[in-house]
């Protein structure tokens, strides 16, 4: 039981770290690309990812969403 409090003592310092300065934000996020799903997607609305010698799909449904099958 004090394993899982330490574990969640850690993950909320880490938070409160990564949000300093940056209300609502992770400083994280600067780092990371963004890409247009529409762009990403294409006509199609899916599109074929490979990594690591598998093949994945991500597509969006009907209702918007993003669904990744492999």
């Amino acid at each position: 039981m004090a394993a899982i409090k330490n574990t969640e003592a850690r993950r909320d310092s880490a938070k409160a770290q990564a949000t300093a300065g940056t209300p609502g934000k992770l400083d994280c996020e600067k780092e990371i690309p963004r890409i247009d799903s529409a762009l990403l997607l294409g006509a199609a609305g899916r599109v074929v990812i490979e990594h690591h010698g598998q093949r994945y799909e991500l597509r969006e449904t009907r209702f918007g969403k993003l669904i990744l099958t492999k």
